[in-house]
Formats: structure tokens, sequence, C-alpha cells
């Protein structure tokens, strides 16, 4: 099953993530299929750059968000069609 999850980059204690599409059992931080934005918790408010057309076209082809990419995606002002 593909998911729509978070991988972490940047320093110790500045974290950074990719909002990636990766296969369910690969690790947090290891192999991804595709990388659909960036998003950046430090500032207040967060900074999220998410790609919709690609965001749409993994959940049309049935990849299922995490909870923490679902509250991204209300940050963003993404709301997926089905």
């Amino acid at each position: 099953m593909v998911k729509i999850r978070l991988m972490r980059f940047g320093k110790k204690g500045a974290p950074t993530y990719r909002i990636v599409a990766a296969d369910a059992r690969s690790p947090r931080d290891g192999r991804f299929i595709e990388i659909l934005g960036v998003y950046n918790p430090i500032p207040n408010p967060p900074e999220v750059q998410l790609n919709n057309e690609k965001a749409q076209k993994w959940l049309n082809n049935g990849a299922q968000p995490t909870d923490s990419v679902q509250r991204i995606f209300k940050i963003a002002g993404f709301t997926p069609t089905r």
C-alpha cells in the first residue's frame, strides 16, 4: 500500500519535513516514490509548499495520507476531491 507521509530532514533541533508518497513497508526516512511538497513547522505560522496536482494524483490512485499529513493538507488549504 502507498502512503502519503512525512520524511524528516534538517539539523538536530530544527526539523524540516518532506511530504512524500512511499511504500508503507519502507522506513520513515528511507525509500520513497515521489516528493509531493515540503513542510517547515518552525516558523509561526508553519510554511507548507505542496504540489496539489501530484497529491491529488496519488490520492486518486489509492494512496492513504497519515493523520499528520491530513492536518498539513488543511493548513495548506488543499481539499482532496474523490
